[in-house]
Parts: structure tokens; C-alpha cells; sequence
């Protein structure tokens, strides 16, 4: 069985659970969801499997190169392979996560991920189509340390699947579980863009390496978490969304006279900018204060519309999928195209026709972001705002605070 058909199996279940999150936060009066967001999140999923279907082979064969040089092979019939595999990964995912969030090139692709303005199951399921470019790279002491392919694979496939259920805000604080493992409490931390919780909790399955390299911090009660990008997307399209960041960088390259300045742009933390030479003008201060949520409001038509058509949308791409490894190459590339052509269509009917084009912030939302906000302002922009730490070297102390 391949791994796209392994998640055509998963995505019933997906799909069942996020179900039950919605029940259950109606019933609680805290519904979570909205239907642009959701199935934003849930296409550029779909996008990021088609995707991977022509990549697979590059990052896999890659990782097969460095295991022929490795100087052992350890058995695959070995439950302590197994074990040892998936500790491994977990530990070389937390670092790939963690540089995800400190390398601007890197945080052009996993800033698809974060650029959901709610946090559910749904936000799970949001990925990037751009990952394969270098993430590669972290995994590869695994095949050097003689993992076979297939335990490096189902482990990968283990550490991803386990990372679903705690993209929710309807399970609270699970005690000492909390402290060893990642849980919906830490992860909510990890998706907020407020000061005190930004860059923190990478950790995929364990969240003990976060407290032995720094980067842990708890969820406080007292500060709802506000989740985004400090560079909001402000889009349903799945191609904008993993081109954002990408295009906010050569935009910002172009700003800067010298080629040493234009290429560490791309490798120093996201929202870097050099001393001695002025920002641009997009380049505008943040204040969380003012964060409003990209929140159009199509009429029912439409949203009925795009409704069914993003049914239609997912029955095709699972075809595909479980089909992908028997059809011609170029049947896969024009069925890619179509997926890609509807998502984008489904986008244009949830964004135009729109009574609104943001929403306030909750009541509640409004108190924390007024305690998570006082005295603190940081800029935003384009790769000032999509990145996340603060930079050593800034034109200012506002702009030291430029991370997403």
C-alpha cells in the first residue's frame, strides 16, 4: 500500500472527527469553525498530497542515496529499530520544526501551516506544497545511521498522524501528560502569534525537547492565544497561500542595494533587515491590539456553491491519489492542474460577493489581546511579519520584533 493511499484510508476518519469537533463546539456555544477557513486548511491538505505524489520520489530517493554510503544497515525486524527510528525523527523533527520558524527560506514553507486564523482539527490538515525543497535535509543522519527507507517512511508517516488530535481547543490542560508529550494545550501556545507565546513548543510527539533546549512555554488562562500570522494571508486561495512568503522576500530583496544583503535575506530568522539601510514602507509596525480576522462573508448561494464543489473537489483527489502509482505521468500533471484550477475557483466564490471583509475579535478574544498587547508593539509587513523571532539586526527597537 503507498503513503497517498494510506491517508486516502485516514481521511474518512479525519473528516469524521472534525465532524464531532464542530457538534461539540456548538454545543458549548464555542464553535471553532468557519466554512472558508476549513476548507482552506482542508484544500491546501488535498494540494499538499497531490503535490507529494511528484516529489516522493525526489525526497525518498534522496534519502536511499545517503543509506547506500551509510557504514551499517540496522534490521528492520527489529522492534528496537522501530523505536530507536521514531525517538530519532521525533528529535530531528523538533529541530527541523524549530529552524521552520528561525530560517526565512524555511518559514516560507511552513508558514502555510500557521496562516489559519482558527485552530481546529481542520488547521491539522493545513500543509505546505513547499516542503520538500529542504526539509529533506534534517532526516538525512537517519539514513546515514544505517534506517532502512521503509521504517524512515512509516516512522515519518507515525510522527505527522500523531500531530492531528492536538489541533483543538475543545480538550483543555491533560496534567502530567502535558509535560512529556505535545497536547492540544502546548500546541495551541505553538500556533499563537501573542508575544510571550511566540516560537515556542516545536515538538512533534514530545514535548520534552522543548524543555531541554529552551524553547518551552505554558498556556497561560489568563491570555487566549491568537492564532495567525503576524503577516496575515488574508485569502481562501491555496496558490497565494504557499507563495506568500516566497513573494514577500523577493519583494524585500529588491529593497536592498547589495547581492550579500539580498541572499541573507533568504537564510537569516524571518523579519531580518540589515543596519544602515531604511525599510521599506510595508514594512509596518504590529500591534496584536489591532489583529482582526480575515473573515468574508459570501452570500448563501455562493457558499452552497462552494460547497459542493469542494465535495466534487475531494472525490476527485482521492481517485487520484489512490490511482497515482498505475496512471501516465501526464494524466497526473492535468488532474493536478484541475484540483489546483477548482480549489482556486472554490476560493474566488467564499471571497467575492462579500457583505464583510474582516471581523472584530471577540469580547473575550479583545481582553486578552488588550493584556497580550500593552506596551508591546512589534512590526509587520511582509517578511518582517511572516517570520517569527526576533532578529539581531534591525534599523530600530520596533524593528527587533519583526517575526511574523
Amino acid at each position: 500500500m503507498t503513503g497517498p493511499q494510506i491517508i486516502v484510508l485516514a481521511t474518512p476518519l479525519f473528516l469524521l472527527l472534525i465532524g464531532l469537533e464542530l457538534v461539540v463546539g456548538l454545543a458549548r456555544g464555542r464553535n471553532g469553525y468557519r466554512l472558508g477557513d476549513a476548507l482552506s486548511s482542508i484544500g491546501l491538505g488535498v494540494m499538499s498530497q497531490i503535490v507529494g505524489v511528484f516529489t516522493a520520489a525526489l525526497t525518498l530517493g534522496l534519502y536511499v542515496a545517503a543509506s547506500a554510503v551509510a557504514p551499517w544497515r540496522l534490521p528492520a525486524d527489529s522492534i528496537w529499530t522501530w523505536l530507536g527510528a521514531l525517538l530519532a525523527y521525533d528529535f530531528l523533527y523538533y529541530w527541523h520544526h524549530r529552524a521552520g520558524h528561525r530560517v526565512a527560506v524555511l518559514w516560507a514553507a511552513h508558514a502555510v501551516h500557521h496562516q489559519s486564523e482558527d485552530y481546529n482539527l481542520s488547521t491539522a490538515l493545513r500543509q505546505t506544497s513547499s516542503g520538500f525543497l529542504l526539509g529533506w535535509i534534517f532526516y538525512l543522519p537517519m539514513a546515514l545511521a544505517g534506517v532502512p527507507p521503509l521504517v524512515f517512511g512509516v516512522v515519518a508517516l507515525v510522527d505527522l498522524l500523531y500531530q492531528f488530535w492536538v489541533h483543538t481547543e475543545q480538550i483543555g490542560r491533560l496534567g502530567w501528560f502535558d509535560r512529556w508529550f505535545c497536547a492540544p494545550s502546548n500546541h495551541r501556545v505553538h500556533h499563537a502569534v501573542n508575544d510571550e507565546y511566540l516560537d515556542k513548543n516545536f515538538g512533534g510527539i514530545l514535548i520534552v525537547w522543548d524543555r531541554i533546549f529552551g524553547t518551552y512555554a505554558e498556556e497561560d488562562p489568563r491570555t487566549r492565544c491568537v492564532y495567525g500570522t503576524r503577516a496575515p494571508l488574508a485569502s481562501w486561495n491555496p496558490v497565494a497561500a504557499n507563495l506568500q512568503v516566497y513573494a514577500a522576500l523577493l519583494r524585500d530583496a529588491r529593497h536592498l542595494p547589495r547581492w550579500r544583503d539580498r541572499l541573507a535575506l533568504w537564510w537569516r530568522p524571518p523579519g531580518w533587515w540589515p543596519q544602515g539601510v531604511a525599510p521599506p514602507p510595508h514594512r509596518k509596525p504590529f500591534a496584536i491590539g489591532a489583529v482582526r480576522r480575515f473573515d468574508p462573508l459570501p452570500t448563501r448561494p455562493r457558499s452552497l456553491l462552494a460547497g459542493a464543489g469542494f465535495v466534487a473537489l475531494l472525490g476527485a483527489a482521492t481517485l487520484v491519489l489512490w490511482h497515482a502509482h498505475e496512471w501516465p505521468r501526464h494524466g497526473l500533471v492535468a488532474a493536478a492542474a484541475a484540483i489546483a484550477a477548482g480549489l482556486c475557483a472554490v476560493a474566488v466564490l467564499l471571497e467575492s460577493g462579500a457583505r464583510a471583509a474582516h471581523s472584530s475579535p471577540s469580547p473575550k478574544m479583545c481582553t486578552s489581546i488588550r493584556r497580550a498587547s500593552a506596551g508591546r508593539v512589534a512590526p509587520s509587513g511582509s517578511t518582517s511579519t511572516a517570520g517569527r523571532s526576533p532578529p539581531r539586526d534591525q534599523t530600530s527597537a520596533s524593528l527587533r520584533k519583526a517575526r511574523r
